[in-house]
């Protein structure tokens, strides 16, 4: 055991240096980063949700930035300035990984920023975005929503030549579908002889979110199931689409996120894949005595699937591949949860710049 603790600094740092699996930091917060860079960290991401969080935070730091955007943009819109933050909070980020980047030549060291949720049905605006987000820092790498529209989008961006995370995604037939059209980008950019060696795609499966629906249909139906049973949705359906992957050689690693409970770390260990827990799992998993050891190929307890199965259909959706066809993913319900916290995030963020754009007289 000392010899252990002589040797890694916590059991995500043991992660990230005994095994495949690398740790991304789910927080634009540069703070946060180092943090988590000290532990092994390799990648960050960024959405509305987390600027919202890192400005409220540190708005001491950003107060003045604020100011001044409002200044120098003098006919610009709250919407406009906030993402304005966006970009800059993001820029700054990845700044901070950019050496991880140049030494593993693409393949982390990204700062993973988010398109306008609210563009989720219009494909050509979200790769117009892509464009524009992949091209304001070289370590890029861009959040596209896995709808309907979201899937032509994936496909064009990659030919583009921007790395993509796919995110909004709960279940396999999600995941199938962006590696499918990654691969047709990447081949499409193969057969013009284009680049396509430093690109670093992946595939976010938020598995606590398809946890929290399946809890919510237990409630809503009056389900009497083992309630360990439904802290395993999610990690079924993250390790099923980790062995099809591997199968079929699909060009882009599975990412974990959206952090319930230990085993959305844990279970994981050992895979080539990306944990992004937020800081604050990060420091509880530090804190924690929980064994580092590869569990990635440890299947699921039949027994759980069965049940999972026969109680919940749309568990059956989100493990089975033809359980959802892309018509579909729009409809599905942690898709509409999911779309509405981040577009709410977004009004959010326009409310926080209104309150330095147009102070309340009504408060002293």
């Amino acid at each position: 055991m000392q010899a252990t603790a002589s040797k890694y600094k916590s059991p995500l740092h043991e992660m990230t240096q005994s095994t495949a699996t690398c740790l991304w930091n789910d927080s634009a917060s540069v703070q946060e980063l180092s943090y988590s860079m000290e532990h092994g960290a390799v990648g960050a991401t960024c959405n509305p949700v987390i600027v919202l969080g890192v400005l409220k935070q540190e708005i001491s730091s950003w107060r003045q930035r604020i100011l001044s955007l409002i200044e120098e943009l003098p006919v610009a819109t709250e919407e406009e300035i906030a993402w304005r933050l966006v970009r800059e909070i993001s820029v700054q980020a990845a700044a901070v990984l950019k050496p991880i980047f140049d030494q593993q030549q693409g393949r982390n060291g990204r700062l993973s920023i988010q398109t306008d949720p609210r563009l989720f049905r219009d494909a050509e605006a979200m790769v117009k975005q892509a464009i524009e987000f992949g091209g304001l820092a070289p370590n890029m790498i861009v959040k596209i929503p896995v709808t309907q529209a979201g899937i032509p989008a994936i496909e064009e961006a990659t030919y583009r030549g921007i790395s993509i995370n796919a995110t909004v995604c709960f279940t396999l037939p999600q995941c199938v579908a962006v590696a499918e059209a990654v691969e047709r980008g990447l081949k499409r950019r193969e057969q013009e002889g284009k680049e396509i060696a430093t690109m670093g795609s992946v595939c976010t499966i938020m598995v606590g979110r398809l946890d929290d629906w399946l809890k919510l249909q237990a409630e809503k139906n009056n389900l009497a199931v083992d309630p360990g049973y439904l802290e395993w949705a999610g990690v079924a359906v993250f390790k099923k689409t980790y062995q099809i992957f591997r199968e079929r050689g699909y060009r882009l690693r599975l990412l974990s996120a959206a952090f319930r409970n230990h085993m959305h770390w844990s279970e994981f260990i050992g895979g080539d894949v990306v944990i992004s827990p937020p800081y604050s799992w990060q420091v509880r998993f530090n804190a924690s005595d929980i064994e580092v050891r590869p569990r990635m190929d440890v299947p699921v307890s039949a027994s759980v699937i069965d049940t999972l199965s026969r109680k919940f259909p749309d568990f059956c959706r989100a493990y089975s591949e033809t359980g959802l066809v892309p018509s579909e993913f729009d409809s599905f319900g942690p898709t509409r949860r999911t779309l509405r916290q981040f577009i709410a995030a977004c009004h959010d963020l326009d409310g926080l710049v209104r309150d330095f754009l147009i102070p309340n007289p009504d408060v002293s």
